[in-house]
């Protein structure tokens, strides 16, 4: 059985040192696993991205990649990051720099990897998702779809362990919520390993491996997504549950 890439031993996190936002949560992930997160707003789901990208010091507990510490302000952080691709819901490309410009940066710059051989790979990825006509232009000139389709692009040229996915569709209209989806459906049946929060009940249970459910902090539940949407086993995710219409959990 093969050993966790990722493990998350007993995290607490808080913002004044008195209300806990994460309390004593614990899970691992194995190479080739899709974990989706779900819950209602405010229940901590980004804020454990976060913190497992150590953007965000915690107060206790651990986050483990491959055996190493990932610790905010630690010394192998970047190291560690290299290894850790995140995707945000507001995109985080730069508008001064062209599409391919914007994927080129980290692998170039921060890698230190040819850049004609990343522009190979980047034209490659860009096409894979539709969007090698658009290498060339600038973010101001790109759909919602387009730009997260192109932050998804740029953290795959990173060559990263683990991708980390935070609630991406959320800031788009309806109609370009699938494009995106599509690509990350596609990412799941290649075997890439990926933590992904989101509200898609309907995705949710398409792509993932195992559901966390958190709720005021905590994990309340945690099962397969066929288990938790057929039979949660709470009663608290049978509320949240109720929230959806019948067929975006089937």
């Amino acid at each position: 059985m093969a050993e966790p890439i990722l493990t998350v031993d007993h995290l607490v996190k808080s913002y004044d040192g008195h209300t806990n936002i994460l309390e004593n949560v614990s899970f691992a992930v194995k190479p080739g696993e899709v974990i989706v997160v779900v819950g209602p707003s405010g229940c901590g789901k980004s804020t454990l991205l976060r913190c497992l990208n150590g953007l965000e010091p915690v107060q206790s507990g651990r986050v483990q990649l491959g055996g190493e510490t990932i610790a905010y302000g630690g010394k192998n952080l970047q190291a560690l990051r290299q290894r850790i691709g995140m995707v945000f819901q507001s995109y985080e490309l730069f508008p001064h720099l062209t599409v391919l410009d914007n994927i080129l940066l980290g692998p170039t710059k921060v890698q230190k990897r040819p850049k004609a051989e990343v522009q190979k790979e980047a034209e490659a990825l860009l096409d894979r998702v539709g969007l090698l006509q658009k290498a060339k232009s600038y973010p101001r000139e790109l759909s919602g779809g387009q730009k997260q389709r192109v932050a998804i692009v740029r953290a795959l040229c990173m060559h990263p362990e683990i991708l980390l996915f935070d609630e991406v569709t959320a800031a788009l209209d309806p109609e370009m919520v699938r494009e995106v989806l599509d690509v990350m459906l596609d990412l799941a049946r290649e075997g890439k390993t990926m933590i992904i929060v989101t509200h898609e009940m309907q995705f949710a249970r398409a792509v993932a491996n195992r559901v966390l459910f958190l709720d005021g902090g905590r994990i309340v539940e945690e099962a397969a997504p066929a288990q938790f949407f057929d039979h949660p086993q709470t009663e608290r995710a049978k509320k949240f549950l109720n929230t959806f219409t019948f067929d975006a959990v089937k």
